[in-house]
């Protein structure tokens, strides 16, 4: 489905098309989009589900960015960790303590905090990681050995107030170069490398290179990052038995599985101590009423900068994207024969 590689200037889009979509239109075009495929309709609109949740959260990185690189069998295999989370939810953790489930044979699953927060919305600590293609350097390095491997970790907090961490181990999703590549704008200093292991702030030659690890080069302690992406491959790709490091299929091919690897880890946190949710709330509301350096820029804990975007759409009435991205989008819909996104 990634159709724009090949025919990109088959279709021309029209002058003037808005950048404001309500989520339920924008939902609707992913699932028109998927079922086109031949994607069974309960699978598209779980896949529909993590992408509009994506945007809606101001992860655009995740969200209808990523739409074009799923096809059939790679949305089959992502809702298929879905609802094995789902089902685990309803019967294991009731049971234990804590679970942990690794899954191996998956594709892209979205945003990681998806998952950790299915866990958080039933009282539970939720934790969420997979490894990815091999995108980012090893400290020291200047080829590829990791992927982005983003962790989360959700905590509830008093009536609905979670703490939600939801980030690459590298200095920056892969997607946001991609962003940045559909926009026509550079990258910034520090956040990748060109093919021959150069830093570079050129959008097209760091989509073609490599990232670097979490905290930037050695000096600014890039090797945490690097640690950090070599622990979620630890408990994705080593305990699973499955592909892991550059043995992971390269992310632009198509010619076989992409073969991820994921872990769900679940914490009843009430087996340890009483009013865990009071302490949680508690702990986020004293950061958030610390004095800041800059009195416009106020202290934030994970999870605020979505709920603010959130608010945001909800006040605005609709996502706004970025114009190149709803002209490939209309380009999209021509190309699969289904009805384009509509204000």
């Amino acid at each position: 489905m990634d159709f724009l590689a090949e025919e990109k200037n088959k279709y021309a889009a029209p002058a003037g098309l808005a950048t404001k979509y309500r989520q339920e239109e924008v939902h609707r075009f992913i699932v028109d989009c998927m079922t086109s495929v031949a994607t069974p309709t309960p699978q598209a609109r779980a896949l529909a589900d993590l992408l509009v949740a994506a945007d809606l959260r101001g992860h655009f990185t995740h969200g209808l960015n990523r739409l074009g690189k799923y096809g059939k069998s790679d949305v089959c295999v992502r809702v298929c960790v879905y609802y094995l989370i789902r089902h685990l939810h309803q019967t294991v953790y009731s049971v234990f303590t804590i679970s942990l489930y690794p899954i191996t044979g998956s594709n892209h699953y979205g945003i990681a905090g998806w998952y950790a927060m299915s866990a958080s919305k039933q009282g539970l600590l939720g934790m969420s990681f997979t490894n990815t293609s091999s995108l980012v350097v090893p400290t020291r390095g200047k080829q590829a050995l990791l992927g982005t491997n983003p962790i989360s970790l959700a905590a509830p907090g008093e009536k609905g107030d979670d703490f939600v961490l939801d980030m690459a181990t590298s200095v920056v999703s892969g997607g946001k170069v991609e962003v940045a590549c559909v926009k026509g704008e550079g990258v910034p200093a520090g956040w990748a490398l060109d093919r021959d292991g150069a830093p570079t702030t050129d959008a097209e030659r760091a989509l073609d290179g490599f990232l670097l690890p979490l905290g930037g080069d050695e000096t600014h302690s890039g090797y945490k990052g690097f640690g950090l992406g070599m622990m979620v491959e630890i408990f994705c790709g080593i305990l699973t038995g499955a592909p892991y490091g550059s043995n992971i299929r390269d992310w632009t091919r198509t010619d076989r599985p992409a073969d991820l690897s994921q872990c769900f880890v679940a914490i009843d946190p009430s087996f340890f101590a009483p009013g865990f949710e009071g302490r949680m709330t508690d702990l986020m509301n004293h950061c958030r009423n610390m004095e800041p350096e800059t009195q416009q820029k106020p202290v934030l804990v994970a999870g605020d900068p979505e709920r603010l975007h959130m608010r945001k759409v909800e006040q605005e009435g609709g996502i706004t994207y970025h114009i190149n991205q709803i002209n490939n989008l209309w380009k999209l819909a021509k190309y699969l024969g289904v009805t384009p996104l509509h204000s």
